[in-house]
């Protein structure tokens, strides 16, 4: 049993870490920061045409961008060692779509036996306009999905 946990930062996420920590059996898991390359964010913009932004200094952002969600997944990983998770390993992937479909991929590549995943993550007004991750994960990966909000101190106990 694998269970994939996709992680962003948001309390929402550290909500679903906490929660499948303290109910859900120890097992291996992937903590899964996907992260979405400044070109890929903008070719989906329409504020400004893309060569306004390409420069000589591009490998040296998504460097740097590739760095921060290493450092997020490996903050996650010690948010679930924490919660009771023992064998954790922090992932990193780019995303050339979708980030709902990067997560169903990698829950497809590590055959993970459990997806969790927060309600909202950090992008929360794209989320209202494009459809959240958690469900677009939810109708299209093809194993057990876990989704979990935002725990009130009361629904805590």
């Amino acid at each position: 049993m694998t269970i994939l946990i996709a992680y962003d930062g948001s309390d929402d996420a550290k909500a679903a870490i906490d929660f499948t920590g303290r109910h859900v059996s120890p097992a291996p898991a992937v903590v899964l920061v996907v992260w979405e390359p400044l070109l890929m964010q903008i070719a989906r913009s329409s504020a400004a045409p893309p060569a306004a932004f390409v420069g000589d200094d591009d490998a040296g952002a998504e460097r740097r961008q590739r760095q921060e969600a290493e450092a997020l997944a490996a903050e996650g990983a010690e948010l679930a060692r924490s919660a009771g998770l023992t064998d954790v390993t922090p992932r990193a992937e780019a995303s050339n779509g979708p980030i709902w479909a990067t997560i169903v991929d990698v829950a497809d590549e590590i055959d993970a036996s459990l997806v969790v995943t927060g309600t909202r993550g950090l992008a929360r007004v794209t989320s209202v306009l494009l459809g959240s991750v958690s469900d677009r994960v939810l109708h299209h990966v093809k194993r057990p999905v876990l989704i979990v909000p935002k725990m009130t101190e009361d629904a805590d106990a």
